[in-house]
């Protein structure tokens, strides 16, 4: 091979190399956030039927829809929304794929590669839950919840090839307050998804919670 055909090639190869890992908007690698895995909270997931298995399609963001109080153990909760389910609601494992504490600790839910569960109506196959805890109708997020979701749904979109349209809360997809007016106002104003954005693209995002709402919640959630 001639030196300058050697080189062409070369060059080609870089090339694809450094557009390999962009998929759209410019995005690249987005690094995977530190995540609680089930064995280190102490999971006892049921078998989950293969028929539920799906390719993840979307991005959709509740709240748990209870207050959160103090000197609650975040790992405990997950713990007891995973036993609740699987007695009360006969779901194998916890309805959401990851769970957020008040800390910003991220917990790792039921696995990916299975549709999550709802209680209310809505096509759950293709969709990536992730719960926030608290009941943002009442508790403002803290700053490290909505860091950790910024920096969990960044590295999920760009993981999944997941458009920014397809990232949505809750009430986007049924008829439901979720997740609480105080967390989906970043929907509404755009912040959420342009620290998600810039994020997928590498840039350093300074995630700066809002004023309390004209007529509240003011109270914003107890971090231990």
């Amino acid at each position: 091979m001639r030196i300058e055909d050697l080189m062409r090639l070369i060059c080609m190869l870089v090339l694809v190399g450094v557009c390999g890992g962009a998929w759209a908007d410019g995005a690249g690698v987005v690094a995977k956030p530190a995540i609680v895995s089930a064995e280190e909270w102490g999971s006892k997931p049921e078998a989950i039927p293969a028929e539920r298995k799906h390719v993840p399609k979307y991005i959709t963001i509740h709240h748990a829809g209870v207050v959160y109080k103090a000197g609650t153990d975040p790992a405990k909760s997950v713990r007891d929304l995973q036993a609740y389910g699987q007695k009360e609601k006969h779901w194998p494992d916890l309805p959401y794929h990851f769970l957020i504490a008040p800390d910003g600790r991220i917990f790792a839910g039921r696995p990916v590669e299975y549709e999550p569960e709802t209680n209310t109506t809505y096509k759950t196959r293709g969709h990536i839950g992730v719960e926030l805890m608290g009941n943002f109708e009442e508790q403002r997020p803290s700053r490290e919840q909505l860091e950790s979701v910024v920096k969990l749904v960044a590295w999920l979109a760009t993981e999944y090839k997941i458009e920014m349209k397809d990232v949505g809360g809750h009430k986007d997809r049924a008829e439901t307050q979720c997740p609480g007016k105080d967390f989906y106002r970043y929907f509404q104003d755009g912040q959420l998804m342009g620290w998600i954005k810039g994020t997928m693209e590498g840039k350093a995002v300074r995630v700066e919670p809002g004023p309390a709402l004209a007529g509240g919640p003011v109270e914003e959630i107890p971090r231990k």
